[in-house]
C-alpha cells in the first residue's frame, strides 16, 4: 500500500508540473505561454463551446452556435444520461433558441431537460433552477419565474445570473421593490460587465431614467465581445431611441445590429417600425415580413397588421391578425401566456369585452405595468371609463411602478380623460404622448393629433426634457 501511495504521489506531482508547464508567474500575475514551447496559439473555441459559454453566463448566443451546442449535448446525453450539468445546459440552450426564434416547440423540450437535470444532477442545482426561471419568463409566466428564480438565488446567492432573471420575474408580477433589490444584488456581484449593464439599462428604462438607460446600453454594446451579444444590445439601444422619438438614431442601431448578426430578427422588426415612422412604407413592410418569416411573433404580427390598417389595406391587416391568433393558440398549447398581446389585439380590433375578461384575469395573476395599461384601455373601449382611468393612472404613475415614459400609455390616459370630459388633463397627456414620441404608432399617433384638435389645442411641441 505504501508503494502504491508513493507511485500515486509521484504521478500526481508529474501531472501538476505538466499542467503548469505552459505558465510562469511574473509579479504575482499568471502569464500563459505556448504549450510545448511552440509559437502556435491554442485553438479558438468551437461553436458549441462559444454557445455553452454564452448560455451559462447570461449572454445572448448566436443561433448557429446554439444549434451546434444542442446537437452536441443531445449526442452526449444519449451516452451519458445521468449527466445533470449537461441536461441543464441543454435545457437552457432550448430556452434561448426558442426565445430567439419564437418557436414554442422548444418550451416542452426545455422543461423536460431542466427537470431531468434536477432529478439526476447535484442536490444544489442552481443552473437548472435558473433555466426553469428563464423558461417561465419566455412563457410570460412570471409567478413561476419568481418561484424558480428565488430558489436559484437561495441555492447559489453569489450567482449574479439568478438575480438577473429575478429582475424579469419581479417586473412581470409588479413587484417594483423586488426589482430594486435584485438589481442592487446583481450590481454588487458583477457590476461593469456588458450583460449586467444591459440588464440595468432595462430597469432604468422602466423607471423613466432614459439618459441612464441609454448610457448603460451604449457601454454594453461597446464592450460586448461576441457578435450575437453586441447585436442584442444594439437592438435594445434601438428600442430606447425609438421610444424617445429619435427615428434616425433608432434606425442606425437596428441596421448595425442586423449587420452584426443577420439572425437578429427583433432588430429587423425594429427596422420596420422606424422606417414606417420615417415614411419609408415599402421598406418597412419588407422588413416586417422578413422578420415574421424567421420569427413569427404575435407582437410583430400585430404591429404589421396595424401598419397595413393605417395604410387602408384592411384585407392585408386581417391576414396578420389571423396569424396573430394562430401563433397565440400555438404558444398557449406550449404553456405560454399570451393574454397580454391577445387582450391588446381584442381591445382595438376584436371584442373589447373579451379583452377585459382576459386582462382582468391577467391582472389578478401578474399585475405588471403593461397589463395595467392594456386593461385600462380595454375597459375604456368597453365603455367603463371611470375604472379605465384607475388602471391608466397605475400605468403612468411613477409612484405605482408606471415610471416608464411610454407614449402609448400616456396617450391611453389622455383619451380616457377626454371621454370623461377632464379636458385639462386630457390635453396635457395627449401633448405629452406626442412629445415623448410623435410617431409612437401608425394608428394612434394620428388619433392623438385629432383628439388635440378637437380640444382646440396645438399638438406641436419642442422635444421633451429628459
Amino acid at each position: 500500500m505504501e508503494i502504491e501511495h508513493g507511485w500515486r504521489s509521484r504521478r500526481t506531482r508529474r501531472v501538476l508540473i505538466a499542467s503548469v508547464a505552459g505558465a510562469v508567474v511574473l509579479g504575482g500575475v499568471l502569464v500563459l505561454l505556448p504549450w510545448g514551447g511552440g509559437d502556435a496559439p491554442p485553438p479558438a473555441p468551437g461553436p458549441a463551446a462559444l454557445a455553452r459559454g454564452a448560455v451559462t453566463t447570461g449572454v445572448p448566443a448566436a443561433l448557429g452556435d446554439l444549434a451546434v451546442l444542442i446537437g452536441d449535448r443531445e449526442s452526449h446525453l444519449r451516452a451519458n444520461p445521468l449527466d445533470g450539468v449537461s441536461w441543464a445546459v441543454l435545457g437552457t440552450a432550448y430556452v434561448e433558441q426558442g426565445r430567439r426564434t419564437a418557436d414554442t416547440a422548444n418550451w416542452a423540450k426545455a422543461e423536460k431537460a431542466l427537470n431531468t437535470s434536477l432529478k439526476v444532477g447535484a442536490e444544489r442545482n442552481p443552473q437548472a433552477l435558473e433555466g426553469l426561471a428563464a423558461l417561465a419568463v419566455a412563457r410570460r409566466d412570471f409567478p413561476a419565474a419568481k418561484k424558480w428564480g428565488e430558489r436559484a438565488a437561495k441555492a447559489a446567492p453569489k450567482r449574479w445570473t439568478a438575480h438577473a432573471v429575478l429582475i424579469d420575474a419581479y417586473t412581470g408580477v409588479g413587484d417594483h421593490k423586488g426589482v430594486g433589490r435584485a438589481l442592487d444584488k446583481m450590481l454588487e456581484l458583477r457590476a461593469g460587465t456588458p450583460a449586467v449593464k444591459a440588464r440595468a439599462a432595462a430597469v432604468y428604462r422602466d423607471r423613466g431614467w432614459r439618459e441612464d438607460a441609454a448610457a448603460q446600453i451604449s457601454d454594453a454594446a461597446a464592450a460586448a465581445r461576441a457578435p450575437a451579444e453586441r447585436a442584442a444590445y444594439l437592438e435594445q439601444a434601438g428600442r430606447l431611441a425609438f421610444e424617445r422619438g429619435d427615428l434616425q438614431g433608432a434606425l442606425r442601431f437596428f441596421q448595425e445590429a442586423l449587420r452584426t448578426d443577420p439572425d437578429q430578427r427583433a432588430a429587423q422588426a425594429g427596422q420596420g417600425r422606424a422606417m414606417a415612422a420615417l415614411g419609408r412604407t415599402t421598406d418597412a413592410l419588407t422588413a416586417y415580413q422578413a422578420a415574421l418569416a424567421k420569427r413569427p411573433s404575435p407582437e410583430y404580427a400585430l404591429e404589421l397588421g396595424e401598419l397595413y390598417e393605417s395604410l387602408g389595406l384592411g384585407q392585408a391587416a386581417r391576414v396578420q391578425y389571423d396569424l396573430l391568433r394562430a401563433r397565440v393558440r400555438g404558444a398557449e398549447a406550449a404553456g405560454a401566456d399570451e393574454e397580454l398581446v391577445l387582450g391588446r389585439f381584442e381591445a382595438d380590433h376584436g371584442d373589447p369585452a373579451a379583452a377585459v375578461r382576459r386582462l382582468r384575469a391577467e391582472w389578478e395573476r401578474q399585475p405588471g405595468t403593461a397589463v395595467a395599461d392594456a386593461l385600462g384601455w380595454a375597459l375604456h373601449r368597453s365603455g367603463e371609463h371611470e375604472e379605465a382611468l384607475e388602471f391608466a393612472n397605475i400605468a403612468t404613475d411613477g409612484g405605482k411602478g408606471g415610471g416608464v415614459r411610454s407614449a402609448l400609455h400616456v396617450f391611453h390616459r389622455g383619451v380616457i380623460e377626454k371621454e370623461l370630459e377632464r379636458y385639462g388633463p386630457a390635453g396635457r397627456h395627449l401633448r405629452e404622448a406626442l412629445m415623448i414620441n410623435p410617431h409612437f404608432s401608425p394608428l394612434r399617433a394620428p388619433e392623438a393629433e385629432r383628439a388635440l384638435k378637437e380640444l382646440g389645442e396645438p399638438s406641436e411641441e419642442g422635444p421633451p426634457g429628459e
